[in-house]
């Protein structure tokens, strides 16, 4: 049996996952990681993009935005905490959903346009996030993972 690392990926809204995996592969500031157990103790700001944990062959695929990741040891066992400002599983990201994210993209982008007012930073995660969805939920659609 191969070791596994303790994954707990969590928003300010609830606690998205936590459970043992074999690997976790996620987007820092500084390019793609992937964190096996006994990896050494990280700090690092996350990226938009998407964090894929591999438990028992299965890819378990989510979508994040923005946030931090720390990996420590505690009692022999490696643990990854992530800190994400959002983050959803692709199976949550229905096809109604992606097009009410491009709909919201599309109309953030005609506020910013038609505006001489813009809030920047309101705008830019709202579409980072909404951008974020639909190229993870297109990027699995037709891959099979873990729902």
């Amino acid at each position: 049996m191969s070791k596994k690392l303790q994954l707990k990926i969590v928003t300010p809204e609830k606690l998205i996952l936590e459970e043992l995996v074999d690997s976790v592969t996620l987007p820092t500031t500084e390019g793609e990681i992937t964190i096996l157990a006994d990896h050494i103790p990280i700090v690092a700001a996350l990226a938009s993009g998407e964090i894929v944990a591999i438990s028992d062959n299965e890819h378990v695929p989510m979508a994040v935005v923005g946030g931090f990741v720390e990996t420590k040891k505690e009692n022999h066992v490696t643990v990854v905490t992530i800190l994400a400002d959002f983050a959803e599983h692709v199976a949550s990201i229905t096809e109604a959903e992606i097009e009410k994210a491009k709909a919201k993209a599309e109309e953030l982008r005609k506020k910013a346009e038609n505006s001489e007012i813009v809030d920047f930073e309101h705008f830019e995660s709202e579409l980072e996030r909404s951008l974020t969805r639909i190229k993870i939920a297109d990027k699995w659609k037709t891959k099979k993972y873990r729902k």
